[in-house]
């Protein structure tokens, strides 16, 4: 079998220059027929421009891309999808008011005379969702069905069009670990089916699970392709960063003082007015990490949301160093020397149009040194960027930058680098690692413990199960707006904690919400 035969995809010395970087630096990356292969690299090392290359998103500066042994030039999407090339995005291109069928066929609709011909559509997504295992309800509306189905309708798009070569980007980065299983099975009967898929992930236990072979960017370049059942995930992990990288955390038994926050039967509502938080109580020491384990939308995010002062508490108490700071808004907690590492980093943590220097003073941009009698210092303000850029390891053109032009990865170490640097005493990390590379993951988890060992409390809201168990000090499962359980980090695992964020084993002794 010639290569040609055996090899769908071909991309060789691919070269990407955006203004100050250069984003691919002579990449190549070989996929075989029907293989499942994974696109690793720390962020920002070019693993989404290239994708972006390969579907037509953009246009190379240097290279030739070989698809079925063919030259190729990819102008744009429309040139990738004629050839049989498809990509669901992380962020999905779905319209919330259209039904399932609808978002499939749109631009590619059956029509009977000028109309949609709304019974074949239908006939055609059942077909193929069918075939592939993909059991979705064409009926359905877009805004009605979870992110786990919306992103099945993104499969099911792609192969409406025909598609034989399918990239996926982060593509489990919004998943519950149910919906991630149920993905992986759909991988496998996709590459049964003769499909072959490229996807890009940070999550290396993924990698190790459902990858045939892996590439490996850093900094622009590709640094080797390797087969996935040759190499542990510390291998991995080392060719992603250059140098041996910590994959559990390291830290010292907790040394608990006094509490610094008390809830008190807090009941919160969600943006539709229903209770999302019913009666929580919690407290949290100085010197420990409190974690918070749930499947997402049990209410963990209203709860974070009324104690940092963005949401109103509808009844309770949330106390401060015994000071009752219920319904504070953002500014006044701010304040109390409260850090907030916000779930959403683009609508929460920072302003996409403002340059570092804005962002890091985001918040504290009234007070010494940034300013004084309502006159800034922009010296000082480009100095303090400066150093935090240093220390925390932003990359991405310098402090000038937009923060939208940064990697999802960076912009969350800049997010960190400014609630860290004010010395906070009580630190609220909500998805703290969120689609950010082993390299910075290891990094943002040395500087939670380190705030925790110098006597801050900490409320780490995570929906990566070993994150939470691997940080904290205490577990408190959450469950359609309750605290079911209280553990001990020590003293439980995965199988335990997910059991009970399903609400299939509940109360089972624990420390009780004390």
């Amino acid at each position: 079998m010639s290569r040609e035969d055996n090899y769908i995809l071909d991309m060789q010395n691919i070269t990407k220059v955006f203004p100050g970087v250069k984003a691919n630096d002579n990449v190549n990356l070989s996929i075989k027929k029907g293989e499942i292969h994974a696109l690793v690299g720390e962020n920002g090392a070019g693993k989404t421009t290239l994708m972006n290359i390969l579907y037509g998103l953009y246009t190379p500066d240097g290279g030739k891309i070989y698809f079925k042994g063919q030259p190729t030039k990819l102008k744009e999407p429309q040139s990738a999808i004629d050839l049989g090339i498809g990509m669901v995005h992380q962020h999905f291109m779905l319209v919330d008011t259209l039904t399932v069928a609808e978002n499939i066929v749109l631009g590619s609709e059956p029509r009977k005379g000028i109309m949609l011909d709304q019974k074949r559509a239908k006939k055609q997504v059942k077909d193929i969702s069918d075939k592939y295992g993909l059991f979705i309800d064409p009926d359905a509306k877009i805004i009605d069905i979870s992110v786990g189905m919306q992103q099945r309708v993104e499969i099911i798009k792609t192969l409406y069009r025909g598609a034989e070569l399918l990239i996926f980007d982060e593509p489990t980065a919004v998943l519950t670990p149910q919906e991630i299983d149920e993905l992986f099975e759909i991988f496998t009967s996709l590459k049964e089916q003769g499909k072959t898929i490229i996807f890009i992930t940070h999550k290396l236990k993924e990698v190790k699970t459902i990858s045939d072979r892996i590439t490996v960017l850093r900094a622009g370049k590709s640094i080797d392709t390797v087969a996935t059942a040759d190499v542990t995930k510390e291998d991995v992990a080392e060719l992603m960063v250059g140098r041996p990288v910590l994959l559990q955390v390291e830290k010292t038994e907790a040394k608990p003082g006094n509490e610094i926050l008390k809830i008190d039967n807090l009941e919160v509502s969600d943006n539709r007015n229903i209770q999302a938080v019913k009666g929580i109580s919690l407290s949290v020491k100085k010197g420990e990490i409190l974690g918070i384990a749930g499947v997402e939308g049990n209410g963990q995010s209203e709860l974070v949301e009324a104690i940092t002062g963005l949401r109103k508490i509808d009844s309770g108490q949330v106390l401060l160093r015994n000071e009752d700071i219920t319904n504070y808004n953002a500014r006044e907690i701010k304040r109390e020397k409260v850090a907030h590492i916000p779930e959403d980093r683009q609508k929460r943590g920072l302003i996409m149009d403002f340059d570092l220097k804005e962002n890091i003073i985001l918040g504290y941009h009234d007070l010494e040194p940034f300013s004084k009698h309502g006159v800034m210092n922009y010296e000082k303000i480009a100095e303090n960027t400066q150093e935090l850029v240093d220390k925390y390891d932003v990359r991405g053109g310098g402090i000038t930058a937009l923060a939208k032009n940064l990697s999802g990865g960076n912009q969350q170490k800049l997010i960190v680098a400014r609630e860290f640097s004010h010395d906070p005493e009580f630190l609220i990390a909500s998805q703290p690692t969120r689609g950010v590379d082993v390299g910075s993951i290891e990094f943002i988890h040395k500087q939670i413990v380190e705030r925790r060992d110098n006597g801050a409390g900490v409320l780490l809201v995570s929906a990566e199960l070993s994150e939470v168990l691997s940080l904290s000090d205490r577990i408190a499962v959450i469950y359609e707006g309750e605290i079911v359980d209280i553990v001990k980090a020590s003293e439980t695992d995965e199988k335990e904690l997910g059991a009970l964020m399903t609400g299939s084993r509940s109360g089972a002794g624990g420390e009780g919400n004390e």
